[in-house]
């Protein structure tokens, strides 16, 4: 394939002088510019809120924008929008919704919303005096971002606590200053990282006017400010339970799959090979909803992820038990997320989605993906100590497989009612379509 060459300037070119960047350099066919045309909306202003998302945008990428129903979450019953490529991951959720809806359905608490961020610098003065004024400087802080703070506070956010961090395990003379942050129904980032810049001038201005340190040289140096999106205090729990003997119309049977099920529960939390596999699975199910309804799943599964590791080794998010013939299945995991401001307000999508969910508060949402994540956990964990991973996918994965060939209506009908009760592979569907060409 053509390499392309080192272009300068290439953001300040139109989309059209994009695309034909693009076929020039790789010496693509010069109907690739009509083709990523045809996937833009025929609405020019949806569209343009579509290319303001991103930079050097040349088309737009669909994937699905699915529904499951049948969420009986706290009492109230709803339906999750989803966004994912793969079949398998809607069909487990309304599977997984469908059969807890009939067993009290999902049980959900949010245990805290704390977000953090940090100012990380160097001190170079002495230690002690830089504790022993901490207060005062901690004054000054909160009253320079109070122009930043005002508006989070009237809805009842704002900062909650600062605290010095002397960290010389990790550098030198390093210190933080450790912000937790209440943003309520903002995922908050803009809000936090603006505080936290503002926090940086602060301490520079502070210690260079402050008399305790006329006679130390370059007292601060500043790192960065940056939120974290480990967010362990901004956690939920979701849980389902039930009678052993509900889980399967045989009584017998029903407490055989309870044990397995524990057994691979406990498992994903003990060994780290099944753990990453394991947490994969929940994320199937948040990641869905969290793209359908703007939020970043990339910073929810890296704080996830670190939440994973507290302990020092990796382990599964969720927990099951049985405890006097009753089984539950649990999962409590961190989630900062928004629903106002960002593309949760932009995206046209986004906003169905939050309409689909009854405009959740941020609270909400939390629980939401949780139940989503626990969810999708339930319905792999089953398949996997019942019929096996791969029946159920395979199945799901079929019209992929058949959407690879050229076939009209009636070919992939065909296709899919022979393979109902027949095993599914890419060999498999090519043998048949051979066949019966």
């Amino acid at each position: 394939m053509t390499e392309p060459k080192f272009i300068r300037g290439f953001s300040k070119l139109s989309r059209f002088q994009k695309v034909q960047w693009l076929i020039e350099a790789l010496n693509l066919d010069q109907s690739t510019a009509d083709f990523l045309k045809c996937f833009e909306l025929s609405d020019h202003e949806l569209q343009s809120v579509i290319d303001d998302l991103s930079e050097n945008q040349l088309s737009n990428f669909h994937l699905p924008f699915s529904v499951a129903p049948n969420f009986l979450v706290n009492g109230q019953f709803l339906a999750f929008p989803l966004v994912t490529e793969e079949s398998s991951v809607v069909a487990a959720l309304a599977k997984a919704a469908g059969f807890w809806a009939g067993r009290g359905g999902f049980h959900a608490k949010v245990i805290g919303t704390e977000k953090k961020g940090q100012l990380h610098f160097n001190w170079n003065g002495t230690p002690e005096n830089l504790t022993r004024l901490f207060p005062q400087l901690k004054e000054q802080l909160l009253g320079e971002v109070a122009s930043l703070t005002e508006n989070m506070a009237k809805r009842g956010g704002g900062i909650t606590l600062i605290e010095l961090k002397h960290l010389p395990e990790v550098l030198p003379n390093y210190y933080q200053l450790d912000v937790a942050f209440e943003t309520c129904d903002a995922m908050g980032a803009n809000f936090i990282n603006s505080c936290l810049e503002q926090f940086g001038r602060t301490l520079k201005s502070w210690a260079r006017q402050n008399e305790a340190f006329h006679d130390e040289e370059r007292h601060v140096e500043i790192i960065m400010a940056i939120l974290s999106n480990y967010a362990p205090n901004s956690r939920v729990k979701v849980w389902v339970e039930c009678p052993v003997s509900e889980l399967e119309t045989d009584r017998h049977q029903a407490r055989i799959f309870a044990d397995k099920f524990v057994q691979a529960v406990h498992i994903a939390r003990r060994d780290v090979s099944r753990a990453v596999t394991h947490n994969k699975g929940i994320f199937n199910g948040i990641d869905a909803l969290a793209i359908a309804t703007g939020n970043d799943f990339r910073a929810i599964e890296a704080g996830a992820h670190a939440y994973a590791s507290r302990k020092g080794v990796y382990s599964g998010l969720s927990y099951a038990e049985l405890s006097g013939g009753q089984f539950c299945f649990s999962l409590e995991i961190p989630l900062a997320v928004g629903v106002v401001g960002g593309v949760t307000s932009i995206h046209p999508l986004a906003k169905v989605a939050m309409k689909i969910l009854g405009e959740p508060s941020a609270k909400e949402l939390m629980t939401y993906l949780a139940v989503a994540g626990l969810a999708s956990n339930w319905s792999a964990v089953k398949a996997l100590v019942t019929t096996g991973i791969q029946q159920g996918h395979m199945k799901m994965h079929l019209s992929n497989i058949l959407s690879s060939f050229q076939l009209s209506g009636e070919q992939k009908q065909a296709a899919r009612l022979y393979f109902q009760d027949r095993e599914v592979s890419f060999s498999e569907v090519q043998k048949y379509l051979s066949e019966h060409a």
